[in-house]
């Protein structure tokens, strides 16, 4: 029987919560062996300006990756591309690698992320259809995004706004797709909602709310977007951004449990101690969620989480209790949003809401669970703080965009 190769840490996943795990355990001195695996053939790199600087032609490859390929060498952290674990024994302590090499862990991390929710829809597999997740599915759609190239976006949650408005600066026609009634309908209000869709229409974008897709049309090719109601919308390049699905296989074969991303409770950790799940892939109890436990796919997310792996595995573990935040570029409109806008029963807004900028600010029971701020970054940093106290401010001075947010906390409610 071949002998298992032994590392004190194994880290499955690549991406920015594998990353942040590896950098964070050499940063507060922990000197074992660290292995990371990861599918994709680029070390570990930032996903975020891949729908904007990226795509758009304004940010060269070498500036997303998180460290430089000397930062893992030099601090000893060996990483594995191309390679996934096929196979994971927590009872053995044991992972299978792609290669059929077996190794022994003392600690297991699951950073597996998660893959795009593919179109369910005759012509989806038609060259010209393109998904955004990884480095390599951008070089895709930029390639395909010759001079004159005609674009539909399918989905308007915030890839498909940020790609539709890189599209949009590089002079291409785009045909924005949303089978729901809004825009950010799962992530935000009515009114955040309206605004981008103006916004949008304004930069030239052909909105389409409540629309099906039926089919991908084009026989070598896609050459259009055949619509529920029959109409054709003509399209070179299609992109879709239906969300993704969480990579929780491998935990779920482990017999770890898993529903709609891998269980794991405030300090990271699954139903094996020694195996923690991290980022998009983790399901996790979050105080700001009034309905349980949730899945985060966000940069701030995987930071923090990766923060509490490292504490756990350091052996002084601090719970997950960070507040979640966003945010997302288009245009020359950057929205903030601090807290989870969820089961509110009330919203204010500070400012006009078909102008930037503005903020709308989330209430449950009077307290303030959430805020979006569009182009105003005094309301975001004071409003992470109100979210944080779970304050009862004064309505009228909430709705007030001439008094300054941060001053409430110093106001009795």
């Amino acid at each position: 029987m071949t002998t298992a190769a032994e590392r004190d840490v194994l880290i499955v996943g690549a991406g920015h919560a594998a990353a942040m795990v590896a950098v964070g355990l050499r940063q507060k001195g922990f000197g074992g062996s660290i292995l990371m695996v990861g599918e994709e053939a680029a070390l570990p790199y930032e996903r975020p300006p891949l729908s904007k600087a990226y795509l758009a032609g304004k940010l060269e490859p070498h500036r997303l990756f998180l460290r430089k390929a000397e930062f893992w060498q030099e601090r000893a952290v060996e990483v594995r591309t191309q390679t996934t674990i096929t196979r994971l024994d927590p009872s053995a302590r044991t992972a299978t690698l792609s290669t059929g090499e077996a190794i022994r862990y003392g600690w297991c991390i699951l950073a597996t992320g998660g893959r795009v929710r593919p179109l369910p829809c005759p012509g989806a597999h038609l060259p010209g259809v393109h998904y955004l997740r990884t480095l390599v599915d951008v070089d895709g759609i930029r390639a395909s995004l010759t001079p004159g190239a005609r674009l539909a976006v399918i989905g308007g949650g915030y890839i498909g706004l940020e790609v539709a408005a890189s599209a949009r600066k590089l002079g291409h026609e785009v045909t924005l797709i949303e089978a729901l009634d809004r825009v950010l309908a799962r992530v935000t209000s009515p009114v955040v909602s309206r605004f981008f869709e103006a916004k949008h229409q304004a930069e030239g974008v052909d909105v389409r709310l409540n629309t099906a897709v039926a089919a991908i049309e084009g026989e070598t090719r896609v050459t259009g977007v055949a619509l529920a109601c029959g109409e054709v919308i003509p399209a070179d390049v299609v992109v879709v951004g239906i969300g993704i699905l969480p990579n929780c296989e491998l935990a779920q074969d482990a017999g770890l449990a898993c529903d709609n991303g891998i269980m794991v409770d405030d300090l990271c950790r699954t139903a094996d101690p020694r195996i923690l799940a991290i980022g998009d892939v983790a399901r996790h109890p979050n105080r700001y969620a009034p309905g349980g436990p949730v899945r985060l796919e966000s940069v701030q997310n995987a930071v923090d989480q990766a923060k509490t792996a490292v504490s756990v595995i350091l052996g002084a573990p601090e719970p997950y209790a960070d507040l979640p935040w966003f945010w997302s570029d288009q245009y020359d409109i950057k929205l903030q949003t601090a807290g989870l806008a969820l089961d509110y029963d009330e919203i204010i807004v500070r400012g006009t809401p078909d102008a930037a900028p503005f903020s709308v600010l989330y209430l449950r029971a009077g307290r303030v669970v959430a805020i979006d701020c569009i182009n105003s970054i005094k309301d975001f940093m004071a409003g992470k703080k109100l979210v944080t106290a779970g304050l009862e401010p004064d309505r009228t001075l909430l709705c007030n965009p001439a008094f300054p947010l941060k001053d409430l906390m110093a106001v009795p409610a």
